[in-house]
This record gives C-alpha cells, sequence and structure tokens, in this order.
C-alpha cells in the first residue's frame, strides 16, 4: 500500500467516475447502494451527498456514532476545497511527508485528509458535490464509495487492494 501507487489508481478512479448528469434521484439511488453496502456489512456508518452545498441524501445505519457526523463535515470540507478525494489528498500528504496545516494552512478542526469523501464530477463540468461516507476503516470507506458510485455509472474502474 505504496502511497505512490495508490495515488496512480486515485487519479484514475477521479477521471472514470464522472456523471452525464446528477440531481436528487441520482442522489437517492447512490445513496441507496451506500446504506445497502454498510447494512450488508452489519456495519455503523453515516453517509452524506451535497450538491453545491444542497444536501440531498444524508443517512446513517444501525451502529452509527454522533462523532460521524463531525468526520463527514471535514471529509466534505477537504472536497470541496481541492476538487480531490479525501483520501488522494492524504496519501498525497502520507507520500510527501505533509500535513494539511504544514503545506495549506488548513485546521484538523475543518479538514479531514482521511477517506471517504469523494468529488461528485459532471461530465464537460467538473466538482459540483461530493459524496462522504464515515464510519468503516478510511481505505474501506473509499472503496465503498467508488464501488457504488462506479456501480450507478455502469462503469469499470481500477481498485486499491483492501487494507489488510
Amino acid at each position: 500500500m505504496n502511497p505512490a501507487d495508490d495515488l496512480v489508481i486515485l487519479a484514475q478512479q477521479e477521471a472514470l467516475l464522472r456523471f452525464p448528469a446528477f440531481d436528487a434521484n441520482t442522489a437517492w439511488q447512490l445513496g441507496t447502494l451506500l446504506r445497502n453496502a454498510l447494512l450488508a456489512r452489519n456495519a455503523g456508518g453515516s453517509i452524506e451527498i451535497a450538491l453545491a452545498s444542497h444536501v440531498l441524501f444524508a443517512c446513517v445505519t444501525p451502529g452509527a456514532t454522533p462523532g460521524q457526523a463531525d468526520w463527514i463535515r471535514r471529509k466534505r470540507n477537504t472536497v470541496h476545497r481541492f476538487a480531490r478525494s479525501s483520501y488522494a489528498i492524504g496519501r498525497t500528504l502520507e507520500r510527501d511527508g505533509d500535513t494539511l496545516e504544514a503545506r495549506h494552512g488548513l485546521s484538523l478542526t475543518d479538514y479531514a485528509a482521511h477517506g471517504g469523501g469523494f468529488p461528485l464530477f459532471l461530465t464537460g463540468t467538473g466538482c459540483i458535490g461530493s459524496i462522504v461516507l464515515s464510519g468503516l476503516p478510511q481505505r474501506d470507506d473509499h472503496n465503498l464509495v467508488v464501488t457504488a458510485i462506479a456501480e450507478q455509472l455502469d462503469c469499470a474502474i481500477p481498485q486499491l487492494t483492501a487494507a489488510g
């Protein structure tokens, strides 16, 4: 799980996972995919999908903890700031031996460079929102999100190996 190797895959995922259109129905379908994935794992988690800072889907599964809401907020801030996945930001910082505070002057009370936040890209436009999951180890949060997006888009993507 070398950060440089992961970053190649993360960049490919970000390039491939682009929606031709995105609305409340898309958010509901995507959120439901993620909710069902958490339930299948018997995992307590929190999900938020926002379009232009307007929350279109939010839910928790049994076992979710109140602290997950703050992780969601911090990961969302990171995605919106960089238009990159929160995991890609974290892996970049890890590769470079850097921190959000040192490199960007960002407070950890407001930003998190941990897996689970992913930008919603609209083809031909760019980043229009975010999808954020919290509740699993960060690599699993990321993998669950990109797997659900790929399923929704019916596209194949390179996958990060599971943590182990």
